[in-house]
């Protein structure tokens, strides 16, 4: 939360997810985001509807931010998450003016669809 003269900012982590969410979802590499098992169950329970695979908390002027992503096939994994990380931070600190503390990414999994679609239309 950031105190000014006009009043207070609040900025949740539900609208921090969604930015985080929808730079991954546009950065080269990332097919999908991925939910664990634990994370659907935890919706279901504390009935929070975070953006899939994206998990966010916010502390005063701080955001970190975890990511479970779907990779796609052919693509150099370490540097897909490095330039995830990169959009990721970009994005959130200048919607939000947080400074992004952290951004964690798991990698859950390698899309290989593309890679079966495009042999099966060679033949």
């Amino acid at each position: 939360m950031v105190e000014s003269n006009g009043g207070s900012i609040r900025i949740t982590d539900g609208v921090v997810a969604v930015i985080a969410g929808l730079a991954a979802a546009q950065t080269q590499g990332i097919s999908g985001m991925s939910s664990g098992m634990t994370e659907g169950i935890k919706k279901r329970v504390s009935g929070k509807g975070n953006m899939r695979g994206v998990q966010v908390v916010v502390q005063d002027t701080q955001a970190s931010i975890d990511l479970r992503v779907i990779v796609q096939y052919g693509c150099r994994i370490n540097e897909v998450c490095h330039r995830l990380q990169r959009d990721v931070k970009q994005a959130v600190e200048n919607m939000t003016g947080l400074e992004v503390t952290r951004v964690n990414v798991r990698v859950d999994g390698v899309d290989c669809a593309r890679e079966k679609r495009g042999s099966q239309t060679e033949k």
